[in-house]
């Protein structure tokens, strides 16, 4: 694990989204998965920007969606695929089937599971797998307590989660499950990019990167990628020394 501190959001989301497209520029037909949420969005913003200018080609990549809540789609506002799609596959011009996102609101969402676990697994794991951490150190919806050793799978919420993610929505919504890439699917990709910022991130970053590897701050499993990167703007490292 490396972890690289850049001045602010700005610049740490610049050098992300650039980041992002020399992988594929290295190779065009790589497998990624980038987080949804506030955090990527401005790294998103800038990557289309690259594809726009012609300076990355997205044309033969596949993306997977991170998560979801359990209920929700793409057409529904506050849903994960729903950012996800608004900021960055619909601007990219993707087509249908470069995209492989959880179907939430499948009756068999075990099945749904196996799909998504398939997509990944035939590929030998995913190129790049861009990820942010939660207040309780989770990743993706991957909460204390979750093995390491789990693909993909359905999750009970944590309450901290279910209170944070009322942001995403228009009016307070009612979540409870969502369904989730697991841990061994972050193990085995070849780079994994834990993007973290703001000064309300610092202290649970401290405890995922400093304190001990534990399933109870899912985040310390980022100590254990032999090419684990962590950026972080200077408020999310404000707790960190010594790097």
């Amino acid at each position: 694990m490396t972890i690289h501190q850049f001045p602010d959001y700005s610049t740490l989301s610049k050098y992300t989204a650039e980041h992002i497209a020399a992988i594929i520029n290295q190779k065009p037909d790589a497998l990624l998965c980038l987080a949804s949420g506030d955090t990527p969005v401005e790294t998103f913003r800038q990557f289309v920007k690259l594809a726009q200018d012609e300076r990355v080609d997205v044309s033969q990549c596949t993306f997977v969606g991170l998560d979801e809540w359990v209920g929700f789609g793409p057409e529904d506002v506050g849903s994960c695929s729903n950012y996800v799609f608004r900021d960055l596959f619909t601007p990219l011009n993707l087509r249908p089937d470069q995209i492989h996102v959880f179907d939430a609101k499948a009756d068999d969402l075990a099945a749904e599971c196996t799909r998504i676990d398939a997509v990944i697994d035939a590929r030998g794991g995913l190129d790049l797998l861009l990820v942010g951490m939660g207040m309780n150190g989770h990743i993706a919806l991957n909460e204390p307590g979750t093995s390491f050793t789990l693909g993909c799978h359905v999750s009970e919420l944590a309450e901290s989660t279910i209170t944070v993610g009322q942001k995403y929505f228009e009016k307070e919504t009612a979540l409870s499950q969502g369904i989730t890439l697991g841990l061994r699917h972050l193990s085995e990709a070849k780079e994994v990019i834990l993007l973290v910022s703001g000064e309300k991130k610092a202290s649970i970053l401290h405890d995922a990167l400093k304190g001990p590897v534990s399933e109870q701050v899912p985040a310390s499993i980022m100590q254990t990628h032999a090419n684990g990167q962590v950026w972080i703007d200077e408020d999310a490292g404000s707790f960190l020394t010594n790097f």
